[in-house]
């Protein structure tokens, strides 16, 4: 039996039982206007239930202008690149699971990165979070939070940051709540002894889409990246990729119960979207680490594909603790239209957006930027740190890896 074995399935097991066995699933409570069946989605449309026989959800949550999403707080492991299991901690999206199932659900279901969250200015956000403890390593009662990194003029309760607001305790959920009120790229991350839980994985992307999407007649996809009045930010597709990096010995640490060496820590696995090259490239969830228990937890690529003569938006993001980035498109050019989730202006309001083959970006930036592929020809082109020590997977110079994808152009 492996070191995982060891822990994992007796651990497993008595954790099931007892969730089976207490009424800890009443104690998750999700908040959502919309959500008339105790999912915490908003998608059912069914003939039974309210006193008229019928709900529609999704109408529901039109008509109040709300979105809502359920995480899950936890642990579990993902895969790096030269094979090597890595112990972490993460959220797991758990929308649409029945209350009395999601302590169940989110157990070793983390997942790198945390799923990405996607949604719609002009809405009202309803994110609930649940604390579903650690699998691995019971002995940890650590509490969590959702920070919202960049949120323009966040309540306080709602911010994340446990000196000010609150944090969610083991077997315990609450719902955060956001109006919002500015597009663009923002990230999310636990605040919550932030230079560990970050360092163990609790990071993901979220951006907010523009109240000008849906008019085709700036750009015929009408789709934004922010509402700029004349079509100069319009694009294709887009993907979101999140710089990140885990320093092996802290999650070694973490996994065997060890002393944590803050003082010494340093990202040895440089990735994109959780992955290192190659695995940046493969455009399916990575296979689940043995150590999960067949929980598939990196389910975001990295790969960037498109068609010859798209607009491609890379949203850019930098979470990681202990390192400034820079990411190289030394074959197509990237116009960077905004920084920080606010588009490129002048005082006087004029667009300063700039072309440039590199973005450098420290500890919680962000950058919108377009790949223009005119005249581009067909053919797979490549995405990069430009530091190249960080183009390896654990210091492993003889073999190309870390920070790197490819861009597919058909």
């Amino acid at each position: 039996m492996n070191r995982a074995s060891k822990y994992f399935i007796p651990l497993l097991a008595a954790l099931l039982l007892l969730f089976a066995a207490s009424p800890s699933g009443a104690q998750v409570q999700v908040q959502c206007p919309c959500d008339m069946n105790g999912d915490g989605d908003c998608e059912d449309v069914v003939s039974t239930g309210p006193p008229s026989g019928r709900y529609n959800e999704p109408a529901l949550a039109d008509s109040l202008g709300v979105q809502c999403m359920h995480l899950t707080g936890g642990d579990g492991f993902a895969t790096m690149a030269d094979g090597r299991p890595q112990y972490m901690f993460g959220f797991a999206d758990v929308t649409g699971t029945p209350a009395a199932d999601v302590m169940a659900a989110g157990a070793l279901a983390s997942e790198w990165p945390a799923p990405t969250i996607v949604v719609d200015e002009g809405k009202q956000f309803y994110l609930t979070l649940t604390n579903v403890g650690m699998v691995i390593r019971p002995d940890l009662f650590d509490p969590h939070t959702v920070h919202f990194h960049g949120f323009p003029q966040s309540s306080t309760v709602f911010d994340g940051l446990p000196e000010s607001g609150i944090s969610i305790m083991m077997g315990a959920s609450l719902t955060y709540y956001y109006n919002l009120v500015e597009p663009g790229t923002y990230m999310y991350h636990c605040h919550v002894e932030a230079t560990e839980h970050m360092q163990m994985g609790m990071l993901g992307n979220l951006y907010v889409r523009p109240a000008q999407n849906g008019n085709t007649a700036l750009y015929p996809s009408g789709k934004y990246v922010y509402n700029d009045g004349d079509g100069t930010t319009g694009y294709d597709v887009e993907y979101a990729l999140q710089l990140g990096g885990f320093d092996p010995e802290f999650h070694d640490a973490s996994w065997t119960v060890q002393p944590l060496p803050f003082a010494m820590m340093w990202d040895r696995y440089p990735m994109i979207n959780g992955r290192g090259y190659p695995d940046t490239t493969d455009p399916n969830p990575l296979p689940a680490p043995a150590e999960n228990g067949g929980i598939v937890s990196q389910k975001v690529s990295s790969l960037v594909t498109a068609v010859a003569g798209q607009k491609v938006l890379l949203r850019l993001s930098n979470l990681n603790i202990t390192v400034t980035h820079t990411l190289t498109s030394p074959s197509i050019p990237m116009r960077v239209v905004g920084i920080d989730a606010k588009e490129l202006k002048a005082s006087d309001g004029s667009k300063i957006h700039y072309t440039t083959n590199s973005v450098t970006m420290g500890g919680g930036m962000s950058a919108d930027v377009i790949l223009d592929t005119a005249g581009v020809a067909p053919g797979e082109y490549y995405l990069y740190a430009s530091n190249l020590h960080y183009l390896a997977n654990n210091d492993q110079a003889a073999d190309l890896g870390g920070m790197m994808t490819k861009i597919v152009i058909n």
